[in-house]
């Protein structure tokens, strides 16, 4: 069972209640199996009394890997933009822009022959 999932750095939770779900928690004649919320407990009634159930829950987080990852591609996508608002007003930074992207067409071209020398040969 899921009692809350929280977001962090990273993460975002949207939609529904993030916090422990609505259960009545208003009747005097309870069945058995029914279950309510008391205080921050999630009880369940055994046909006797009322039962904490286990309150340990999931944590859901991104690893330090993959939040090393975002930070570089936040990174990066930072610094294109910035190139990108500087060339609308400079020309040598847009005549930059177009060389370097010049460039990566011409690296992928050539280690596409590459790879294809490699399988050939």
């Amino acid at each position: 069972m899921i009692k809350g999932l929280l977001g962090t750095q990273g993460i975002k939770v949207s939609g529904g209640d993030t916090s422990v779900p609505y259960i009545n928690t208003g009747s005097s004649n309870p069945m058995q199996g029914m279950m309510r919320v008391w205080g921050s407990d999630m009880q369940v009634f055994d046909g006797t009394t009322w039962l904490n159930m286990g309150a340990s829950y999931s944590t859901l987080s991104l690893d330090q890997d993959a939040q090393e990852l975002l930070q570089w591609a936040r990174k990066k996508r930072d610094e294109e933009m910035k190139w990108q608002s500087l060339a609308k007003d400079n020309k040598a930074v847009k005549i930059a822009l177009d060389n370097l992207e010049q460039a990566k067409q011409q690296l992928d071209i050539t280690t596409t022959l590459a790879r294809e020398y490699e399988t050939t040969s």
